[in-house]
């Protein structure tokens, strides 16, 4: 028994077992899995879908669906409390969640529409009613409440302020950061350099005038002696670093 149907109908293999089952009028604690079996074929010969993972869900069902036609057939099997086993157990406990599920997804669709026809009126009070304040008996709200209770009150909360103040830290002034111009300063070393063919490292660094200056010259050295527009050599350990410019040479 053939029935036209096009898969646009149906959300899945479960989707169109209900449907089989609810055409035919069949309990779905008692399927014939020989008649719904066939229907269900039917269908997937009639399908024309391109999409191979659409189609592979219908095929697989079909083939659970071969498979408990078979078993149907063969001997029940005996389960360890000595009842027999149903072949169609397994399906029909899938079934029924599914159509639990469906209901569901139709019961929370008819609630949003439902919501979606409520209309809510703008709040619009009458201007007298908006500014009404209730007046406030400062008597009441004071209480027992004294100039002494306040004072007390007020010094408690500045000892509690000056316990957060590190005593140490507090007696520094602003730490403000200090800018060297990295460019500036290379030109300034590059300089130098072509100036003295050899000088001591430990002058040059005498010369500047912070610890941010000094970190940089050092930087610049490092980068000219990288670079080979400078050597450097000493004698022992702990002796001056004597630089000797290229620069020099160059000019």
């Amino acid at each position: 028994m053939a029935i036209p149907v096009k898969l646009e109908v149906f959300e899945g293999p479960l989707d169109l077992l209900l449907h089989l089952i609810d055409k035919n009028k069949i309990d779905i604690y008692d399927i014939p899995i020989v008649e719904i079996t066939e229907q269900y074929l039917e269908y997937i010969r009639q399908m024309e879908s391109s999409d191979m993972n659409v189609m592979s869900e219908f095929l697989v069902m079909a083939a659970t669906l071969i498979d408990i036609k078979c078993r149907m057939l063969l001997p029940k099997e005996v389960n360890e409390e000595g009842e027999e086993e149903d072949p169609r157990a397994e399906l029909v406990q899938k079934l029924l969640e599914y159509k639990m599920y469906k209901f569901m997804s139709f019961e929370l669709r008819d609630r949003q529409v439902d919501a979606e026809r409520n209309m809510y009126r703008v709040q619009k009070l009458p201007e007298e009613v908006a500014a009404y304040r209730q007046p406030i008996d400062y008597e009441e709200l004071i209480g027992d409440m004294t100039l002494n209770k306040l004072h007390e009150i007020f010094k408690f909360i500045v000892r509690k302020q000056e316990d957060k103040i590190d005593p140490i830290r507090s007696r520094y002034g602003n730490i403000e950061k200090e800018e060297v111009d990295m460019d500036a300063k290379a030109l300034y070393v590059e300089a130098y350099a072509r100036e003295h063919k050899s000088f001591s490292f430990r002058r040059l660094l005498e010369k500047q005038s912070s610890k941010m200056e000094l970190i940089v010259t050092f930087l610049i050295i490092l980068e000219l002696m990288k670079i080979g527009k400078i050597s450097i050599r000493q004698e022992n350990i702990f002796d001056d670093i004597i630089i000797t410019s290229q620069l020099a040479n160059a000019q």
